[in-house]
């Protein structure tokens, strides 16, 4: 019944949230529909496309999601229920809500730009220089994350290339993934250039996914690690080139179908378990102050990640949605509602580790994804039964299946972000540009040398690339609550609600980061580092030196213009 009390609890809070602080933002902010958006002034059927808002809702809500909300608040169980709850929660409505909502709204009015054109304009030429190279250094760590991931998810261990009738359940999550990528072409050539209407495509969409998922049922795609690294690298190179119609709004918007039905699933098993006592919750309430994994500060604000807040999401937001929203209206659902959505699966994520929580401690899960597969299935029934390994392998396929859509949406993303670090004031795209940054501004060029590195940071798969991540990723989202508050105070709009979320978030991050160079450099001096401890070592003080200029032409912005105008 525990489990059963905390999703309601958080499911009304969370709509609480969106009607009253969501609604408030809009109006402060002054959320015109009548303004034409990017997508409209802009359009150019690659990247400026304008489309529906259930089908931008899919987009955005995938591609933020990935593995984040699940492998966060899972591995932050190790406190109890109450921190992770409670910061999923009020992370979600004041601090990830805020960021999000925020940043895609400044977005859409600067022409559907991203976080570093927003404070070029506000705070300079210079910081934003700065945070694009901030922000590339955290892509290549998103890419290298996730092609880990999702290799490691695809792969047979034993090698081999074909297609075998007796797949295994990688074998299978590997088959229909591939497939999903074939279908999301199909959807956007029937949508975009037959035409077809959005109802009846998504009634035809659902059923090619249950065709494929039983066609992967029954047939597995076999592959080696390292051919999985190759082909994901090529499948996001190509990904991040062609038009967003043809592949990343169709994909983002079937898999987001995979996500809803994950979390009904989830919710019926929460109930079930309530009633029937097929599985126990079992985290306590709370654990303590310093657990396995630190301190609940700032450790816990790190690990929960996108379940609250993450900076990833607003390069989503201002490099992939601001350019296909096609009116202001839609927003706050997209923006605002999205991140709540994902507040939600963050909390299920902690009720589903809690059927499971002391198999979880013990070690007894290869990955906090599977002890999500495994918590929630365990609800329905017993380990040996055919409903938990059907439960267990869908929702093995659902996760696979998100990590590889924030993949290829952060490709994208590293590739408008690599070009504008080479563009000057006045030009717009790199064929604008002279001579070596033509080259360098060139779309191709910047996804080559992205997808290449991020490939094989993956294919070494250092358990630090992860760690990084967390820190950087977070930091991210308190440069961007300070890039959106600083834009809004230039126009003369409310800001003050940035200011403590803005705050926090920044001490957190530059803290786990400090506590991270101080480790390092203990176990340089005790010569117990390994080249892996030195490249996290070199990332970790070159990030907290970008973040910390940043923050202090930010600051100067912020409050030195505040007195300036009151003087």
């Amino acid at each position: 019944m525990t489990a059963l009390l905390i999703i309601v609890a958080a499911i009304v809070l969370l709509i609480i949230g969106y009607v009253t602080y969501g609604s408030w933002l809009a109006k402060q902010w002054g959320i015109d529909p009548s303004k034409k958006t990017p997508a409209q002034e802009l359009a150019d059927g690659v990247d400026y496309v304008a489309a529906p808002p259930i089908v931008l809702m899919g987009h955005h809500f995938s591609s933020i999601a990935g593995a984040g909300p699940i492998n966060g608040p899972i591995q932050a169980s190790v406190f109890g229920w109450i921190p992770v709850f409670l910061w999923c929660i009020i992370g979600g409505i004041f601090f990830g809500g805020l960021q999000d909502f925020g940043s895609l709204f400044a977005s859409v009015r600067h022409e559907g730009k991203s976080v570093g054109e927003i404070i070029k304009d506000s705070m300079g030429a210079r910081a934003q220089r700065l945070f694009t190279i901030f922000a590339l250094l955290v892509l290549i760590l998103v890419i290298a994350s996730f092609v880990n991931v999702v290799a490691g998810t695809f792969f047979t261990p034993e090698g081999g290339f074909g297609i075998t009738a007796n797949p295994t359940g990688s074998q299978t999550t590997a088959m229909i993934s591939v497939l999903f990528i074939v279908l999301a072409i199909i959807y956007g050539i029937v949508t975009n250039r037959l035409h077809v209407g959005t109802v009846p495509a998504t009634i035809g969409g659902i059923i090619g996914i249950v065709l494929i998922v039983a066609l992967g049922l029954n047939f597995g795609l076999v592959l080696g690690r390292t051919a999985w690294i190759v082909l994901i690298g090529v499948y996001i190179t190509v990904a991040s080139l062609v038009p967003v119609w043809i592949l990343l709004q169709p994909r983002d918007y079937l898999s987001s179908f995979l996500l809803y039905a994950m979390m009904i699933v989830a919710l019926g098993g929460i109930i079930l378990s309530a009633f029937t006592h097929t599985a126990t919750f079992t985290i306590p309430a709370f654990v303590g102050w310093k657990v396995s994994i630190g301190t609940l500060f700032p450790t816990l604000f790190i690990t929960v990640a996108c379940g609250a807040c993450s900076g990833f999401h607003s390069l989503i937001a201002t490099g992939t949605s601001s350019k296909q929203l096609a009116s202001e209206k839609d927003a706050k659902p997209i923006g605002y509602g999205s991140m709540l959505i994902e507040s939600a699966l963050g909390v299920v994520s902690l009720i589903a580790v809690g059927m499971v929580f002391d198999k979880y401690t013990s070690g007894g899960f290869g990955s906090p994804s599977a002890a999500f597969a495994a918590g929630i299935a365990t609800m329905f029934g017993a380990e040996t039964s055919t409903v938990y390994a059907t439960i267990y392998a869908l929702l093995t396929l659902a996760v696979s299946v998100f990590a590889l859509t924030s993949l290829d949406t952060g490709t994208r993303l590293s590739r408008f972000m690599f070009t504008e670090l080479f563009l000057k004031k006045g030009e717009t795209t790199y064929k604008d540009a002279k001579g070596a940054r033509k080259v360098l501004a060139h779309p191709l060029a910047g996804t080559a040398f992205m997808v290449i590195i991020g490939c094989v940071l993956g294919g070494l798969s250092l358990s630090q690339i992860w760690g990084l991540f967390g820190a950087a990723n977070q930091l991210l989202a308190g440069l961007a609550l300070m890039a959106v508050a600083a834009w809004l105070g230039n126009a003369g709009k409310n800001n003050k609600m940035f200011y403590v979320p803005m705050i926090f978030m920044l001490a957190a991050t530059l803290t786990s980061l400090i506590i991270t160079v101080k480790n390092k450099l203990v176990m340089i001096a005790d010569q117990t580092a390994a080249w892996g401890d030195w490249f996290q070592l070199i990332f970790a003080a070159a990030m907290a030196v970008l973040a910390v200029i940043l923050v202090v032409e930010g600051f100067q912005t912020l409050f030195m213009k505040k007195k300036a105008q009151k003087a």
